[in-house]
């Protein structure tokens, strides 16, 4: 996400990282790699569960990209990291 982040923020879209690592831990990878996105800590793995990126084992998440609109309408979910061509091809943006 952070080598596309113009194509996100031209269809208006705020892109963030969620996973069960600490904030310390999370301010730390994201200085190193200058993210331009926000990393919210998920310890419990209640947003992980809830947007389906638990792995079967129950323990640990699989990377996924969800774009969730407004009023909480999921309008697409993928696991694995597609480019953001494909995940942002059905919304109607330069």
């Amino acid at each position: 996400m952070r080598d596309e982040i113009a194509h996100y923020q031209a269809c208006g879209v705020r892109p963030f990282g969620v996973n069960p690592a600490s904030t310390a831990s999370h301010a730390d990878y994201a200085s190193r790699l200058d993210l331009p996105f926000p990393l919210l800590s998920d310890p419990g793995l209640a947003i992980s569960r809830a947007y389906g990126a638990v792995r079967p084992d129950g323990a640990t998440i699989a990377r996924s990209v969800c774009l969730v609109d407004r009023d909480g309408t999921i309008l697409y979910s993928q696991r694995g990291a597609p480019g953001a061509d494909v995940i942002l091809e059905g919304l109607r943006c330069p």
